[in-house]
């Protein structure tokens, strides 16, 4: 039981975490553009705790701490559809009176506030502790493997990727996993030589931390480093935050990858992960201690935003989508294909949470069985 309180309070902190950064992008964003800005809440349902501003902000804590939102003049609910009941009202701080641009601005700063803070911790970790890294070298081929079937050999030093120059083998990992069944066009260092290969990985059932499988891109490859050839660089702040950017692009690429193989049936849907496999994922990583609790913090912080930002009804992006058709139209969509686009909207994001919980669930039946 203890430990499985752990788990909660390691998911619950980061939650808090990252839902107080995602809003109060949106809430500077609106004091900025002069928005009254009626409450910020972490979590929804009723209140727990909570203190009114001068400026008549309640900020709040409620009871089911699985998000949040920040509620603005004009607002019929937390997802930040308009009040009927306030369409006429000529307040300037009412925020659906606001130009598109600003309207825009406040909807996409939750989103890239999330982005910033990632790219924040990345270069905070990349100029104080560092980063180690290991050299691409093959030190094992896996029999009936794609890398054995490509022809690569104990000893090779795959050195570029797509043109991409490989200098560590976590980096040749993350390209190959996240890649899916793709051909890479690779070149290989075999003892001063320089060769090319085509490399076709394979989607192999690896096990994941809550105990199931799910498919990943392998190319049969391991390495095994000496104590000499495990390196750590510490960058300085401005290169830190160059690296810290790269590292947030890569987490988005590689999502957006994944939901492109998704939809066109060459990706399982088994990857998607519920609350339990956050809690696992957060969890795992503060017993590792608190430099990789920090990390997993900040991967989140871009998956959140990134998924923020589709364009899904109810979620940011969602309201972005309307913005554009409001200026492609001159005029807002009416009440009822608002009130029709929030039903899909939580009908999308209800199924996307029953496939997540779902799988964390069968891998969960399937390590006790």
């Amino acid at each position: 039981m203890l430990s499985y309180l752990f788990y909660i309070f390691c998911l619950l902190v980061a939650l808090v975490v990252i839902v107080f950064v995602h809003e109060m992008g949106h809430f500077l964003v609106a004091r900025w553009c002069k928005v009254n800005v009626e409450a910020f809440s972490i979590g929804f349902g009723k209140q727990i705790a909570g203190w009114t501003d001068r400026k008549g902000t309640l900020w709040k804590v409620s009871w089911i701490p699985l998000g949040g939102y920040v509620k603005f003049k004009g607002d019929a609910n937390a997802a930040s559809f308009p009040d009927a009941n306030q369409i006429e009202d000529d307040d300037p701080g009412n925020f659906h009176n606001k130009p598109i641009w600003q309207r825009a601005a406040v909807v996409a700063a939750g989103p890239l506030a999330n982005f910033l803070f990632a790219i924040l911790i990345f270069a905070a970790m990349l100029s104080t502790i560092g980063e180690q890294s290991t050299p691409p070298r093959v030190d094992k081929v896996i029999t009936g493997s794609a890398a054995e079937a490509a022809g690569i050999k104990v000893g090779d030093v795959i050195v570029n990727i797509n043109g991409e120059e490989i200098d560590s083998f976590q980096r040749l990992r993350q390209i190959i996993a996240t890649g899916g069944e793709t051909t890479l066009q690779a070149t290989i260092d075999r003892q001063g030589d320089r060769l090319k290969l085509d490399l076709l990985p394979k989607m192999t059932e690896v096990d994941d931390r809550l105990g199931g499988k799910v498919p990943v891109a392998q190319l049969g490859i391991e390495s095994s480093p000496k104590a000499e050839d495990i390196k750590t660089k510490v960058y300085p702040v401005g290169e830190a935050v160059v690296v810290g950017t790269q590292k947030t692009w890569f987490v988005v690429q590689a999502t957006l990858k994944y939901v492109g193989r998704l939809f066109t049936g060459r990706d399982s849907s088994k990857q998607i992960g519920g609350i339990g496999s956050m809690a696992k994922v957060t969890g795992d990583a503060a017993k590792e201690g608190i430099p990789a609790f920090v990390a997993i913090i900040a991967l989140i912080s871009v998956s959140i935003g990134l998924i923020n930002l589709f364009p899904i009804p109810m979620l940011d992006g969602g309201h972005l989508m309307f913005y554009a058709i409001e200026a492609v139209r001159g005029k807002p969509l009416g009440p009822t294909a608002q009130e029709w686009s929030l039903r899909i909207g939580i009908t999308a994001v209800v199924l996307l949470m029953f496939v997540g919980n779902m799988n964390d669930l069968m891998k969960w039946m399937t390590r006790g069985s």
